[in-house]
């Protein structure tokens, strides 16, 4: 597999590698050697970066793309290097997205050593990257890590026979352990002065041919990548009848202790707290325009409390505690590789499955993980998606408090509209930007139970992240909304829109005061009408109104970030028009079949 005659590719590769180092040190840059750090996505990467670097690590975008990377000191032997932790990738041959590109630039930008990840649970996908990797010929440190996983797994891995067919040093690793990590360090300092020629197979196939020969060889009591005891799983029958349970299951578990939750909170708040800040407020401030923005129809003292955290938190915390205990299991994936084929018909593949269930808990960070998938398309294709017709745990709560109690069917006909409107806009981008689905790798993570302490960890950061830019947002939005009211601007405001809003939608001219809000937090387009005496049909419509609206100011932001200015105006307008017509189309048809059928 591994010898000393480079071919005339690796040549000019090399060559490349160098005008590219000349560059870099021509403008100015850090003098200190450069170290990548490579691999698979989710093979411990980020956790060995984090043990040689401590905590002085900063994020960058790669020059000329949305793509971050983390780089840092670290020191060996008394000498500081500088090391970069490379996007996780599949591939580096023909890239399509920008994670794997930017990991071809990086390559190609000078590194003097390169510590390869390799996954002992995933040994095949990892090592057909690193085969890839080395046909670079820049000198490699391989950590074979899980190494404890693996091994309770009953394999083994001959890393010594690994070592001597690739020609490089192998060093088992448990990235949370210390001690191996030196044992990596030490290898690292010591691989400067060697000298990697290697002759790769000319084809892919061939690659894949010397991963099979190659695995045959080094690893003993080998199985199948990922538990066989749980394969079933990725099958059709019976596998998605189990992801349905599992997923319904799961918003039984959302909408049931949400709604616990939020009843007791309720008692809590209407029996004790509001009336203590009602009493405290009128003691103090007499009638008038300011009492009434503090505990009036918008009261900020007491919607800005109900709305967020008695409201909306319930069911904030309840889906995050699912979507975690979901991903910590390593579920997730296997839920993308089931809807691979489906979501192909509409331009996508699986793993895009992963972004719009985050965006069930908030659109932004599922539009930022889009930058994992294969291809620009489908980058914008699954942000759309999110945009559009996803809406996110805060605003799901409020669909609960306002449709079901009203009516179960209305509730979960929201959602599936929701389903369909997705669809038919993947449809629609998919028309208009036609692209094969590139193929992609998909790591299967083991399942095992999560651990409470990660567990636990990982809801209190999202729970944290909830309070500080949705809670926070909303209860600024809602002091606004209260003076802007007493001000009598929103009066204004609503008889602008009563053409609208009244003629076209059904609905009370008061009704234009969450759209108006609905523009800061999504679930303020829906909270609003809760104390509004609708019909059942009115508070659909509201809710259809609702789910296809404006994202909120931070998506739009996040949509220019990651795409233009132009792509987020684009959706701006869209996800209004689309909300405004599709929600007067369904007030209308009632209104019709109402006259019809008396």
């Amino acid at each position: 597999m591994a010898n000393h005659c480079g071919g005339s590719k690796s040549t000019r590769r090399q060559k490349r590698r160098l005008r590219r180092k000349h560059h870099r040190e021509s403008r100015g840059r850090p003098s200190h050697k450069h170290i990548l750090l490579m691999g698979l996505p989710n093979v411990g990467k980020s956790a060995i970066f984090s043990r040689f670097t401590g905590i002085d690590a900063m994020v960058s975008n790669y020059s000329g793309t949305t793509v971050e990377f983390y780089e840092g000191q670290m020191d060996i032997e008394g000498e500081t290097y500088l090391l970069r932790d490379a996007p996780g990738v599949y591939n580096l041959k023909d890239s399509q997205d920008d994670a794997e590109r930017v990991a071809v630039n990086m390559l190609e930008d000078g590194p003097e050593a390169i510590i390869f990840v390799l996954d002992a649970l995933n040994f095949e996908s990892s090592l057909h990257l690193l085969l890839q990797v080395l046909e670079y010929n820049i000198p490699t440190v391989v950590s074979l890590n899980r190494t404890d996983l693996m091994k309770s797994r009953g394999m083994k891995i001959d890393y010594r026979a690994l070592s001597e067919r690739l020609k490089v040093s192998v060093v088992p690793t448990v990235a949370l352990k210390t001690q191996s990590l030196d044992v990596l360090k030490y290898s690292i300092s010591k691989v400067f002065d060697e000298t990697i020629t290697y002759d790769p197979p000319e084809t892919d196939t061939g690659r894949w041919r010397a991963v099979e020969t190659i695995t045959h060889d080094v690893v003993k009591s080998p199985g199948e990548n990922g538990d066989d005891r749980f394969s079933f799983l990725v099958k059709p029958l019976p596998g998605i009848p189990i992801a349905l349970g599992v997923l319904a299951l799961m918003f039984a578990f959302v909408i049931g202790v949400g709604m616990g939750t939020r009843q007791l909170l309720l008692l809590l708040f209407d029996g004790m707290i509001f009336p203590l800040i009602e009493q405290g407020v009128s003691a103090v401030v007499s009638e008038g325009a300011f009492r009434n923005v503090l505990i009036g129809e918008y009261g900020f003292l007491i919607k800005g409390i109900e709305w967020p955290f008695a409201l909306v938190l319930p069911y904030v915390m309840s889906f995050y505690i699912m979507i975690s205990i979901l991903e910590d299991t390593g579920y997730l994936p296997r839920i993308a590789v089931l809807l691979d084929g489906l979501f192909k018909k509409i331009g996508l593949n699986g793993s895009s499955v992963i972004p719009i269930l985050l965006g069930y808990g908030c659109g932004i960070p599922a539009i930022m993980s889009t930058r994992a998938l294969p291809s620009k398309k489908q980058r914008l294709s699954v942000a759309v998606m999110v945009s559009f017709a996803v809406p996110c745990v805060a605003q799901s709560g409020a669909f609960v408090v306002l449709l079901v109690e009203r009516s179960l069917l209305a509730f979960f006909a929201i959602f599936i509209v929701s389903i369909i409107a997705m669809i038919l806009s993947g449809l629609v981008i998919d028309r208009f930007h036609r692209q094969k689905p590139p193929f992609t790798l998909m790591e299967l993570p083991p399942l095992l139970l999560p651990k409470p302490k990660i567990l636990s960890r990982k809801i209190l950061f999202r729970i944290k992240h909830y309070l500080k830019d949705g809670a926070v947002p909303m209860v600024i939005a809602i002091g606004a909304a209260a003076l802007l009211y007493e001000l009598g601007v929103l009066i204004v405001v609503g008889d602008a829109m009563s053409p609208l809003v009244t003629g076209w939608l059904n609905l009370p001219s008061e009704a234009s005061t969450p759209l108006i809000m609905g523009i800061v937090r999504r679930e303020l387009t829906v909270l609003p009408l809760i104390d509004m005496d609708l019909t059942t049909a009115q508070f659909f419509t509201g809710a259809l109104v609702a789910l296809f609206y404006v994202p909120c100011i931070a998506m739009i932001a996040t949509l220019a970030k990651e795409f233009s200015i132009r792509t987020s105006v684009a959706v701006f307008l869209f996800t209004t028009l689309a909300a405004f017509f599709i929600g007067g189309l369904f007030a209308r048809s009632y209104e019709l079949i109402g006259i019809l059928f008396g």
